[in-house]
């Protein structure tokens, strides 16, 4: 499977990724211009970027973009000096240059709506538009097993109410929404108490969902709810969070370029420690004169 092919199915399974592009290159040099490469949470990577000096240093840098969210352009060896990209030091045994674009790819918002109204489907069109994981569903036993990050909207225009918003409120997700009147709302809320719902869950509930805009159509209530999940989201609600797991590295001591331990070709022991290299040169510099190049953690 190609590099942009499988990364069009792990963002449409909502998995969060890396992608690496080589954007210029300069021989010689294992990576070239449109070389690409997908990074994975725990630093796993699929493609091709270049050899043991560029890949522990793109793979650290894609990392650090997955946790923040920041895109960045790296510039690895001697080449162009430009604002805003990152300078990374290549001193292996090689004239060789490249410029990676490193671009951090975060599941989109997840919608569940429930219902199959006009205005349910009209609902889940526009979070399309915006490019959220939008979804219509018509039972209340396709709630089940919502994380955390997802928005279910309850839409069933008084048909299963009460259960469905039963059944989102026993989920994690960040937003519980139930499109209703003023009155219906309450008197939902009010058989959910019954029910034994504690209070607190209860204040999750945003109902009436949407910005009140008075009597309005359902074309009108669905871009009412969506704008509020818009505001819901921009203030932070369901923020994804990235748990990354950074390989563990080493410093080269010669060159200063960082090691992957596990995957590290050429070690050496000095002072009773492993000393990393990210290549066979290196490794033979230091070992020449290993007084020479303080080892650090």
């Amino acid at each position: 499977m190609s590099v942009l092919r499988q990364a069009a199915r792990l963002q449409e399974e909502g998995r969060a990724f890396a992608l690496a592009t080589v954007t210029w290159s300069r021989g010689p040099s294992s990576g070239k211009g449109g070389s690409k490469a997908i990074i994975h949470p725990d630093g796993r990577v699929e493609g091709w970027l270049g050899g043991a000096c560029a890949t522990p240093t793109v793979v650290r840098h894609a990392l650090e973009a997955l946790g923040d969210g920041e895109a960045r352009v790296l510039m690895l060896g001697d080449g162009d000096r430009r604002p805003g990209v990152t300078d990374v030091a290549m001193a292996c045994d090689s004239d060789g240059a490249m410029e990676v674009f490193v671009e951090p790819v975060l599941p989109s918002p997840h919608l569940m709506v429930v219902g199959t109204s006009p205005m349910a489907e009209m609902l889940r069109g526009i979070a399309a538009v915006l490019g959220w994981r939008a979804e219509l569903v018509s039972g209340v036993e396709q709630i089940a097993g919502l994380g955390e990050r997802s928005y279910i909207v309850v839409a069933t225009q008084g048909h299963f109410d009460e259960p469905a918003l039963e059944a989102a409120l026993a989920t994690p997700a960040t937003y519980v929404g139930l499109v209703a009147s003023q009155k219906r709302a309450s008197s939902v809320v009010a058989w959910l108490r019954e029910r034994g719902t504690c209070d607190e869950a209860l204040t999750r509930v945003h109902a009436p969902a949407g910005i009140d805009l008075g009597p309005t159509t359902h074309e009108e209530i669905a871009v009412s709810v969506m704008a509020e999940l818009v505001a819901f989201k921009a203030a932070g609600a369901g923020a994804q969070v990235v748990a990354v797991e950074m390989p563990a590295q080493a410093v080269d001591p010669v060159c200063g370029m960082s090691v992957e331990i596990l995957t590290a070709g050429f070690v050496s022991r000095h002072a009773g420690a492993e000393v990393y290299f990210c290549a066979a040169g290196c490794q033979g510099v230091f070992e020449a004169d290993p007084y020479a190049y303080p080892v650090t953690d």
